[in-house]
Parts: structure tokens; sequence; C-alpha cells
């Protein structure tokens, strides 16, 4: 972990993945990431990307080459999600929507 970077891109509808000296290890496109947005790597090195368009938040590998998860989907309540934060703390995570935010916590 500390040796990549997360790179969204809205228009491509990709997340890419340059090492820290610049070399691009990946480039990730998925029908769930569409307009991807805010992107948040885990204290455990789980990386959770927002799809604003697909009003999704899925978990991609810290390589940032496959999918894992779906984590939430617009039946959940996630509409134009724009950022995804997991609290260690209160093993949740929290999603920022338009003028809300929606905390997922794991029962």
């Amino acid at each position: 972990m500390g040796d990549k970077i997360y790179i969204t891109n809205m228009d491509k509808h990709t997340l890419r993945t340059p090492a820290i000296d610049g070399t691009v290890i990946s480039t990730f496109s998925d029908p769930d990431l569409n307009n991807p947005r805010g992107v948040h790597v885990t204290p455990g090195g789980q990386v959770l990307v927002c799809g604003y368009a697909s009003n999704t938040i899925i978990q991609v590998d810290s390589q940032g080459k496959n999918k894992l998860a779906t984590l939430a989907t617009q039946k959940d309540g996630v509409t134009r999600p724009c950022s995804v934060f997991f609290s260690f703390s209160t093993d949740s995570v929290l999603v920022g929507v338009e003028r809300n935010v929606i905390v997922f916590k794991e029962t």
C-alpha cells in the first residue's frame, strides 16, 4: 500500500492506477462504473469507487484491475454518489450522495 495512486476519469468511465513513478499499472472499466467520481482506499487496502451515473459503489482489487464486488446500488438508496469512505472505528461505509450521506453498517 502507498505505492499506487487511483484516479477516476469521468469522461472515459475508467479508474486508472499509476504507480508513484507514473508507470500505469492498469486502466479499469466496468458497466457498474459509469461516470466515476470518488475513490477511497481503506486501511486494509480495499479500493472503493463511486459510479455517479450508474448509481453504484464498487470494490476493485488493489491493482485496480478487477471488480471484486458491487457494494451498493440505487436499490440501496445510492443516487449520484460523489464520495465514499470506510470508517474503521464504526465498521461502516459512508456514501456522499446529492445533499445527503448514507451509512451502510455491516450487520
